[in-house]
């Protein structure tokens, strides 16, 4: 009998299984043979805990997530925190979003920590990841813990996991957290007792609208305006128009309570995306990047003649947008263009108001725009670049604070639409990016001109250059085998040239002294410039390659890009 019918057969014996999930096992038995590779893929390995915590779908089985491997994972928090940290005061912080099970599993994870005697704040209603962040800062929680799975299909679900600094859980700490999770046994390790009682021990708290109002405070604190007339403010958010979809997530309070301080005009909220609905039934693939997410907004913006769509993501931190063109049509910007206006808005702003820091920082990571380099050179802030995942940028401003230098951190993004101006929290902020999109699309409507036309200005003053993101699916079993067979065929077998054009340099960020961690990405760089970076997502089935081009014309940059793509296809 192979290892992974035994441990299906230890799941059927249980005596206590969870009903919901005893059904499923049963269901899936009923026919054996058909459903034989979802029975292997249910049990052929516990659901791995990387350095993005758990993420996986739903169901019944060690790699699926349940309430058993959400209580063997907490289990492993909380012996890391006894064995490790050493702190008998230890708290942990718990938020949530609208996914299927998402408050259960929350709760879950409260009811282990109480029984290990630690003390627990948890969220008294679905709310975003930067909020959970600032939380477990604002009370002095040595780790934070947020149910949620982000952008993926309704079918997953996740555990992230954070330290006291409030970023996600370092490389180091995964693998240390990871080694006491492996000793916990799936049904008998982790200790527990029902949420009722948990409720009612002293070591519990609800985290509620109080501390919900001091982190939108400061958000807000993050404003920055393009003059110092609160009469021309008030004026040009009055005449601001915007439509904004949650896709069913958390982000709904927070963002439309932020656009109320900032006392914009009109705000239309796509009333089929509005309500928290983990089965996301509009937007099956519930991500700001995905033009399908984004047709609902697109129509509203269309029929409200509005001046920017705004959407952001279950967990409500990331954020993606859609602008007026000049010819008055709708245009949905890439994470990167997005990121780009906010940086020449934030550095021009800042410059003209005085504010600019003596010596300011901003970030960016690998994959995402060098245009952003240009911008940086021509205005005096340092660039720093960090390995993909906004947890580098969130360790980044934790030694800017070490050093006394929190205050020189002026912005820092990644290209799949994550961005944070301020040090208040440790990770993307979709909230904060919402308050700074209606300032820059204040600013631009107060000027006579679209963010489409904003856009433009920022390439003629720094050069014309098109960023794509291109995405392959491998799901199942085989899946990381092919991923890992095409990221050994590129680190091995290098094209002399791609596109037609020769290869420069290849970077590999696994095994090249890079002066960045070790991580599984290959650079190409290209005679001309353009080039692509390679490597499988950590929180999906997926092989990802972003692509950049540059030209003399916006015209001259797509079709570098697109010759590059079509070359990289081939080659996939």
């Amino acid at each position: 009998m192979s290892d992974w019918k035994q441990e299906l057969n230890r799941w059927l014996a249980y005596p206590a299984l969870d009903v919901s999930l005893k059904r499923e096992l049963e269901t899936l038995l009923s026919d054996e043979e058909a459903n034989a590779e979802a029975l292997e893929e249910s049990f052929f390995k516990d659901l791995e805990f990387g350095t993005g915590g758990l993420r996986g779908v739903l169901g019944v089985g060690s790699n699926k997530l349940n309430i058993y491997t959400i209580r063997k994972a907490t289990q492993g928090i909380a012996d890391y925190i006894k064995c490790e940290l050493k702190k008998e005061d230890a708290a942990v912080a718990i938020g949530y979003d609208s996914r299927i099970n998402s408050r259960l599993f929350a709760e879950e994870t409260a009811c282990v920590l109480i029984a290990n005697g630690i003390r627990t704040y948890l969220y008294d209603t679905l709310y975003p990841v930067p909020g959970l962040v600032y939380a477990l800062r604002h009370y002095g929680c040595e780790m934070g813990i947020m149910i949620t799975a982000s952008h993926n299909p309704s079918k997953y679900n996740g555990y992230k996991v954070y330290n006291a600094a409030g970023h996600q859980a370092t490389d180091t700490e995964s693998e240390k957290i990871l080694s006491y999770m492996e000793q916990v046994d799936i049904f008998d390790g982790a200790l527990h007792i029902p949420f009722a009682e948990a409720q009612k021990s002293e070591l519990f708290s609800y985290i509620g609208d109080a501390t919900k109002s001091l982190y939108l405070d400061c958000v807000m604190d993050e404003a920055i305006f393009w003059t110092e007339s609160k009469e021309e403010i008030s004026a040009a958010m009055q005449n601001l128009r915007v439509v904004y979809t949650p896709l069913n997530g958390s982000g709904a309070k927070p963002v439309k309570e932020i656009m109320r301080r900032l006392a914009i005009g009109e705000v239309h909220t796509v009333k089929e995306q509005e309500e928290p609905d983990g089965k996301f039934p509009t937007c099956p693939y519930p991500n700001p990047e995905s033009r399908e997410a984004m047709l609902l907004g697109s129509a509203l913006f269309e029929e409200k003649g509005a001046d920017i769509l705004i959407g952001t993501d279950p967990d409500c931190d990331r954020m993606g947008i859609a602008v007026r063109t000049e010819d008055g049509g709708c245009r949905l910007l890439t994470g990167n263009e997005t990121g780009l206006l906010m940086f020449d808005y934030i550095i021009r702003n800042r410059l003209k108001a005085g504010t600019m820091p003596a010596h300011p920082v901003a970030v960016r990571t690998i994959v995402s725009s060098r245009l952003t380099d240009r911008i940086s050179a021509a205005n005096g802030v340092d660039l720093k670049i960090t390995l993909t995942g906004f947890k580098y940028i969130g360790e980044f401003i934790e030694q800017l604070r070490a050093q006394g230098r929190e205050s020189d951190y002026i912005f820092g993004y990644e290209e799949s639409y994550g961005y944070l101006t301020g040090t208040y929290v440790r990770d993307k902020d979709g909230v904060n990016a919402a308050l700074m999109v209606c300032c820059l699309a204040a600013e631009a409507k107060a000027n006579g001109e679209t963010l489409d036309r904003s856009l433009e200005r920022i390439y003629r003053t720094y050069g014309y250059a098109r960023n794509d993101l291109m995405n392959f699916t491998f799901e199942g079993i085989g899946g990381m085998k092919e991923m890992d067979a095409i990221m050994n065929k590129f680190r091995t077998t290098r094209p002399d040239a791609i596109a037609g054009k020769r290869t420069e340099r290849v970077i590999d960020y696994k095994y090249d002294d890079t002066g960045l961690p070790k991580s599984n990405v290959v650079e190409y760089i290209l005679e001309d410039g353009s080039g692509f970076s390679i490597r499988p997502s950590g929180t999906e089935p997926k092989l990802k390659v972003y692509t950049y081009a540059a030209g003399n014309t916006m015209q001259e940059a797509d079709a570098a890009a697109e010759a590059l793509q079509e070359a990289l296809r081939e080659l996939i």
